[in-house]
């Protein structure tokens, strides 16, 4: 099992497993956490996914790949891609079809092709855009916490808290993520719940 990973961050170090919920404020703040971890990701080599919500935004990317030694290498080694092709395919959110996502992506990245490490980003505003199945948000969250383990794997959720306003929503995302990054400080989260306990309490909704 690989060791602790740095974030890209001072201070901050991640454990393969980890389950965090990062807090921000607009694309700047969103950049300026999501932009040295996967930074960090290539330069130890790890595979790095990211799943944004604007299909157009190459900034990302962009900002990643020009401080890499090896540009191509890198390339090679961080799949950028966006919410409408992922979470949303087909105009709607399914829950097993995403997590069946991350173990085609994240299974081959490590038994095919051999990377000790994989992380993954995922920017959540896609939630609010009233598609079907998106209500499965939080469900779909602490089901996450079963797959995490099976993987050398970091998984990263980005909420902008301008979009994500509702008080009680927010508690529920703690909930359903070990861990949370905020102010650039990465802490254990006293609100998480065990996510059968979880979701044993929370309506039905399809997978």
């Amino acid at each position: 099992m690989t060791a602790s990973m740095t974030m890209g961050l001072p201070g901050v170090r991640l454990t393969p497993g980890d389950h965090i919920c990062a807090f921000f404020r607009g694309p700047r703040e969103r950049d300026a956490l999501l932009v040295p971890y996967l930074r960090e990701g290539l330069r130890a080599g790890d595979m790095c996914l990211c799943v944004t919500d604007d299909p157009a935004d190459t900034a990302v990317s962009d900002l990643v790949l020009e401080s890499a030694s090896d540009p191509e290498l890198a390339r090679g080694r961080l799949r950028s891609t966006d919410s409408e092709s992922t979470y949303l395919a087909d105009g709607c959110f399914v829950i097993d079809r995403m997590l069946g996502f991350w173990e085609t992506e994240v299974g081959g990245a490590v038994v095919r092709d051999g990377f000790a490490a994989v992380r993954s980003v995922g920017e959540m505003t896609w939630a609010l855009s009233g598609r079907p199945g998106v209500e499965g948000l939080l469900s779909y969250e602490a089901r996450l916490n079963d797959f995490l383990p099976r993987y050398p794997l970091v998984a990263l959720c980005l909420y902008d808290l301008e979009r994500f306003s509702d008080g009680e929503v927010v508690v529920e995302i703690l909930q359903t993520h070990p861990a949370v990054l905020i102010g650039g400080e990465l802490v254990e989260n006293p609100w998480y719940t065990d996510p059968h306990d979880y979701l044993g309490r929370r309506p039905a909704t399809a997978s």
